[in-house]
């Protein structure tokens, strides 16, 4: 149906050598929409979106694309991750390759796509992200927030239907962090499904449609970032965001 979600986890598990992580969550993503997870290190935040990308095993529960359950044994898996687009905090970019060459690697190699209609549409993407004096450059010309740019770029080259952010900015310097910030929120208004990670408290409660706090792998609370970030129903949230605005990463307020 077209008004089914894009992602819906199902009573997801998740455990590494006896340790759960995910205990049980279930969380839906509508389309066109941008889901923020938060909470502490350590909280599950980065699992979950592993798990959605089939990176990781789920022990128990199910996750659904577009209706279809992709933890089913008998799924392609790399057809399911040609769907999903993921760009990590350490951007994995390839040292060898130029930027252009990097972004146009998956289409050509995986979806088969002509080298010139590739790289034709990796320059549209560069120059909209602000990168296209950049295509012929290597990685390591480039500065971080550069080269994050240029990672989800990548990832938008193959057309996902989903994107995951998994800690874009924690590897920037903080004057860099905002240009990557501007560039999910163009994203966001151009109609992308997004889930990202986050410890911009800012960000997710200025930019996500629904905020996810995740808290020993439990989705302790849910909603609106209004309600979330103003008026918590849960202790621990409250806990959480209370030491969060004293370190000053987040203002009182809605």
């Amino acid at each position: 149906m077209s008004d089914d979600p894009v992602l819906r986890f199902e009573a997801v598990r998740k455990s590494y050598g006896g340790q759960l992580v995910l205990r049980d969550v279930s969380l839906s993503v509508p389309a066109h929409s941008v889901t923020a997870l938060i909470g502490a290190s350590g909280s599950g935040k980065s699992t979950l979106l592993r798990c959605a990308n089939l990176l990781e095993e789920v022990d128990d529960g199910a996750v659904f694309l577009d209706g279809e359950e992709i933890t089913d044994p008998s799924v392609d898996q790399d057809a399911v991750r040609r769907r999903i687009g993921v760009v990590f905090q350490s951007y994995n970019l390839f040292p060898h390759l130029t930027v252009l060459q990097n972004v146009t690697l998956a289409p050509r190699r995986v979806h088969r796509r002509e080298r010139a209609e590739a790289e034709a549409h990796a320059l549209e993407l560069l120059a909209r992200l602000g990168l296209a004096d950049k295509a012929r450059e290597y990685p390591d010309r480039l500065s971080g927030g550069q080269q994050q740019r240029a990672a989800i770029v990548r990832a938008l080259a193959t057309g996902p239907r989903l994107l995951l952010l998994d800690e874009v900015t924690a590897a920037l310097d903080p004057e860099l962090v905002g240009e990557v910030l501007g560039v999910v929120r163009d994203l966001k208004e151009q109609g992308m499904t997004m889930v990202l990670s986050t410890h911009e408290m800012g960000f997710a409660r200025e930019v996500a449609d629904q905020v996810c706090f995740l808290d020993s792998g439990v989705v302790l609370e849910q909603g609106p970032p209004e309600q979330v970030f103003g008026d918590p129903q849960q202790e621990r949230t409250r806990q959480f965001l209370r030491r969060i605005v004293a370190s000053g990463r987040l203002t009182p307020g809605n």
